[in-house]
């Protein structure tokens, strides 16, 4: 069945394009939060259109993905310094260097333990952080697997991309890790999401939409558009997911029978990366050129 309508979609411009609005989530406190990869510093954005930036304490620090933690505040991996932020709904920052050297925190996730989750892209481990800043790291079994974004699947393991081994991981949160290889060679897995039956991801390189189930079956969904670079992923109801295409600048929606719609943006060269579920059920990705965009995914 076709998608029944063509979303609205709406631009807002922000902030000047040196600022790279990377990450978007919705925050527990009705307003989306965004991280600002290339000026050092986080964001809030009421759906009135209020948007206030917050400077971190190193601007080239590259804040990247932001979640909303289960202590009511926003956590955040700081990619340059190798660091993970934590920051309230009021605007107070704080933030935890990593127990170990260069790891390159990127993906970031609440877990089901109460903790928050991250990986370390040239570290090959997954870490644990608890709100009080205690870290955990655990080893992966694959040298040079860049692992990248991180979710908790409906199995309630932490399921990640292996951007460098091309393969999906997944991690309990005792630590044991498994490994399952992708079937298309070098498709570059990045955007990870999980419904309430499986875990999607996008590959990058491929130009595909994946999904895997808990027991490890792997589904590939080429995308129209081959050379779309999809990059990140959200989803917006069971068997139904989201996701950016940077590289062609437009969002897309695939369900859980391999239906898949895109839908462009007002501007193609926009670099579309994060994207969430807002807090007024519509779509929202952050535009690395300076603002965000609202997909309008339902008519009223």
């Amino acid at each position: 069945m076709p998608f029944p309508h063509t979303p609205s979609v709406t631009a807002f411009r922000l902030t000047d394009d040196k600022a790279g609005p990377y990450g978007i989530t919705a925050g527990p406190d009705g307003a989306l939060w965004l991280t600002l990869v290339h000026r050092g510093g986080v964001a809030r954005l009421t759906l009135d259109g209020v948007y206030e930036e917050y400077t971190l304490d190193a601007p080239d620090c590259r804040p990247t993905v932001i979640v909303p933690g289960p202590d009511g505040a926003l956590w955040f991996t700081r990619f340059q310094d190798h660091r993970i932020g934590r920051v309230t709904v009021g605007g107070e920052v704080t933030s935890f260097p990593l127990p170990s050297a260069g790891g390159g925190p990127y993906g970031i996730t609440a877990g089901p333990d109460g903790a928050l989750w991250f990986t370390e892209t040239t570290g090959d481990r997954v870490g644990r952080i608890t709100v009080d800043g205690e870290i955990t790291e655990f080893a992966l079994p694959v040298a040079g697997g860049f692992p990248s974004a991180i979710t908790t699947g409906p199995d309630d393991a932490l399921w990640f991309t292996l951007n460098g081994a091309n393969a999906i991981g997944r991690i309990t949160v005792d630590g044991d890790t498994v490994v399952h290889p992708l079937p298309t060679d070098a498709a570059g897995p990045v955007g990870i999401a999980a419904d309430g039956d499986a875990v999607w991801f996008t590959e990058i390189l491929a130009g595909q939409i994946g999904r895997i189930t808990p027991d490890g079956r792997i589904t590939e969904l080429p995308l129209p558009d081959r050379s779309a670079k999809p990059h990140a992923i959200v989803a917006a109801d069971d068997g139904e997911c989201w996701f950016t295409e940077w590289g062609t600048g437009r969002v897309g929606r695939v369900t859980g029978t391999g239906e898949i719609t895109e839908h462009a943006l007002p501007d193609p060269s926009s670099e579309p990366h994060g994207i969430t579920l807002g807090p007024d059920g519509a779509l929202w990705t952050a535009l690395e050129t300076g603002g965000v965009a609202r997909v309008e995914q339902r008519l009223p």
